[in-house]
């Protein structure tokens, strides 16, 4: 949706919008009663309409920080962002539909409701929006064996709790179980009633960080340039690693177990504190069957009981691998092209194909990048969208439209620093020095985390 409200404000093009969903929203469709961004409101959602009131959370887990919409806020705002475009007169919305393909020279839907199929035209390009395949709980069943007698649900069923458990076993150590944890701690439940089953230990980024308001200009840029910083002195992944959790740039939960996941899921540091009352956490591998008496997992058994609540959270997200490029013949493909923001990118990708004649150039502009899954995939991140930043800006036309994008954010923060404001200046020189500090030090950094 963000790449077509970014074609229908900047070309004249039709377009099909087909959904296997019932609703526009995505995943948010199918997402738990609970669930909120990671990240602010303020830039998430398409270029031409504002998410969120820009205020800040009140009393709680994230106060002081910029508001995240909820599920219900995402869905209501999706189905505002549909109304315009179909009211465009050019964009026509296929619910619980799917794209069969071309056959016998025709590209053909099918409705998920009746079976039957419909030839549509397509005059310029298939624009294939499948590439993250994100799962959530609800619409996936576990990979684990679950015994009959056995209470296992998805997340999406804690809202529907109606009477006391002996306990509650969180499987999962994504952004799902931490938030099903989350609402555990705040509806009521003992922190001793409370089993989180993790697999892997994953880095966080730090909420804080990630605030795009002017008034976080300082602690926002001062945390780029301590990210670069790290990149240039660190002599392999453990030191940076170090340095960017010595900087409060990174959070983790156990500060005595590594890490061996980065996913760019995103905390706060009242969420830490809530989460480590959970004294219960089990490091024992994925789990591998669940049955009355016992749960076994890859390198050991914990206890169970039939009136205990196991809560799935195991779903694995979204897809780790990028394929190919973006701009194909008569093809689009929308990967990310920055990490993590995958609206702003298939917002870029519209604007690209609108702008720009040859796709060449556009590949040149719009290079792929892998989704992170290990520790060290942050700094393959954290490059390729130095290296892709680099090229927007020695492109005019780009560097404006970025600077104009309410999906981006950072960018408007560094252009609109008054030359006269001495901390801000100097601030974001320190983080220009820092960054040509980081590319010399980067060979030698990743041919250390390769041994």
């Amino acid at each position: 949706m963000a790449f077509a409200d970014t074609m229908l404000d900047e070309s004249d093009a039709d377009m099909i919008i087909v959904d296997r969903r019932h609703a526009p929203g995505g995943h948010w469709v199918n997402a738990y009663p609970f669930v909120r961004l990671h990240q602010p409101s303020s830039y998430y959602g398409v270029n031409s309409r504002r998410l969120g009131n820009d205020c800040k959370e009140g009393p709680g887990l994230n106060e002081g920080l910029y508001e995240r919409a909820s599920g219900a806020e995402l869905l209501h705002y999706y189905e505002q962002v549909m109304s315009r475009l179909v009211g465009s007169g050019r964009a026509r919305f296929y619910p619980l539909c799917e794209y069969v393909g071309l056959q016998n020279g025709s590209h053909r839907l099918k409705s998920l409701m009746s079976g039957d199929e419909q030839e549509v035209q397509i005059g310029r390009k298939l624009v294939k929006t499948d590439y993250f395949k994100t799962q959530v709980p609800s619409t996936h069943a576990p990979k684990y064996a679950v015994a009959a007698g056995v209470k296992c649900v998805p997340l999406n069923d804690l809202t529907r709790i109606a009477k006391p458990h002996s306990g509650y076993t969180v499987v999962g150590a994504g952004k799902t179980g931490v938030d099903a944890c989350l609402w555990l701690l705040e509806n009521g439940a003992q922190p001793d009633s409370i089993t989180w089953i993790m697999p892997r230990d994953q880095w966080f980024t730090n909420r804080a960080t990630v605030q795009t308001a002017d008034e976080f200009f300082v602690p926002t840029f001062t945390a780029f340039a301590q990210q670069m910083e790290a990149i240039a002195r660190a002599a392999n992944e453990q030191e940076l690693f170090g340095k960017l959790e010595a900087d409060g740039v990174m959070l983790r939960m156990d500060p005595g177990v590594t890490p061996t996941m980065y996913h760019a899921a995103v905390m706060s540091e009242g969420e830490r504190a809530a989460l480590r009352r959970i004294r219960r956490v089990i490091r024992l591998g994925r789990v591998l069957r669940i049955q009355a008496e016992q749960i076994e997992l890859e390198k050991g058994t914990i206890p169970n009981d039939v009136d205990r609540l196991v809560v799935d959270c195991s779903s694995s997200g979204f897809s780790l691998t990028a394929r190919g490029v973006i701009f194909g013949q008569n093809l689009i493909d929308l990967f990310s092209v920055r990490w993590p923001a995958p609206t702003l990118s298939a917002a870029l990708i519209a604007h690209l194909e609108v702008c720009l004649a040859s796709d060449e150039e556009k590949n040149h502009l719009a290079p792929p990048i892998p989704v992170p899954d290990r520790p060290i995939d942050w700094l393959h991140t954290t490059v390729h969208n130095l290296k892709v930043q680099a090229r927007w800006n020695g492109n005019k036309e780009v560097r404006d439209w970025i600077m104009r994008s309410r999906l981006d954010g950072y960018g408007a923060m560094a252009q609109n620093v008054n030359p006269n404001d001495a901390e801000r200046v100097a601030l974001r020189q320190r983080y220009k020095a820092a960054v040509a500090a980081a590319m010399a030090n980067l060979p030698r950094l990743l041919n250390a985390s390769r041994g």
